[in-house]
């Protein structure tokens, strides 16, 4: 049995979605009762519901479980404490396999976020569990969030410069990575043939902001320009839409930082550990129009 953290986030779900398709067994644990049914939907053969910062709930939770899924809370104040708890019970349980997802470029302390999950990748290293560490690039999904607004206004606005590069990766094959992490053990010693590694998952190159402005235009038919915004204005319409001054302020750094140096990878790791190509920004965007072609029918 995997238990999932954070496994009604989009993340889990995808992650849920990929191990049910390989035929292996997930616990989720998720934070809210609303969300139980809908990771049972998704193939989780138990669920518990609790809080990560509870220690006690964390342990409850590992029975049973042979390896961990560790999706930490999204820009969370205590994003540091939970992995340090939730990486003790691992160690007192005696799980078999670690699996930590973490972000491209931990190493930034410019962005607070990323610099939490270095920390927690430092908790791993010393733990003497055997682990992995994912470090996704920015998801090709998040394009997702505003694309009735792309569509009617041909318009892709962004925070930061529309030359700032990035790169992209389908949270599909992340999930998938995960789950080929989770599943391969090797014949000798049982240790997981992942145990050690750490995997940069990025899907393209870095990427302008222009240069996706261009996809979107090929793939919905109509021009669509790259706009960059003042932060001033992102700010309002965060703050307008009830996110947290935390997840204000860690984003608003975020922001800068792709202004200034850009945020990118290279593709090769998460194709070779896909075993094919990465999905292409071109591939995402056309599976998009595809969908939604659908979903008008």
């Amino acid at each position: 049995m995997i238990l999932i953290t954070g496994a009604a986030g989009k993340t889990g779900k995808a992650v849920l979605r990929a191990l049910a398709e390989k035929g292996m067994p997930a616990k989720a644990a998720v934070f809210r009762v609303e969300q139980v049914q809908q990771v049972e939907a998704l193939g989780a053969r138990e669920v518990v519901l609790g809080d990560l910062r509870d220690a006690a709930f964390i342990r409850r939770a590992m029975q049973g479980v042979k390896a961990v899924y560790h999706i930490p809370p999204n820009v969370h104040p205590d994003e540091i404490a939970i992995g340090r708890e939730i990486i003790t019970a691992a160690r007192a349980l005696g799980i078999d396999h670690f699996v930590y997802h973490s972000v491209l470029h931990p190493q930034v302390e410019d962005m607070p976020h990323h610099w939490k999950k270095l920390r927690v990748e430092e908790l791993v290293f010393k733990s003497g569990l055997a682990y992995t560490i994912l470090q996704p690039a920015v998801y090709m999904q998040n394009l997702l969030v505003n694309w009735a607004k792309i569509i009617e206004t041909g318009r892709y606005t962004i925070p930061y410069a529309v030359g700032s590069r990035l790169s992209l990766v389908d949270l599909e094959d992340v999930a998938e990575a995960a789950a080929i992490v989770l599943s391969a053990v090797s014949t000798a010693g049982g240790q997981p043939q992942h145990n050690g590694a750490t995997y940069e998952l990025a899907g393209t190159p870095g990427t302008s902001q222009s240069e996706i402005a261009e996809t979107l235009s090929q793939h919905l038919g109509r021009p669509v320009v790259a706009e960059s915004i003042s932060l001033d204005r992102w700010e309002c319409e965060a703050r307008a839409s009830l996110l947290g001054e935390e997840q204000v302020q860690t984003l608003l750094r975020m922001f800068a930082y792709y202004e200034n140096y850009g945020f990118w990878g290279n593709p090769q790791v998460l194709s070779w550990l896909l075993n094919r190509p990465a999905t292409s920004l071109d591939v995402f965007v056309q599976r998009a129009v595809e969908k939604l072609a659908q979903i008008a029918r």
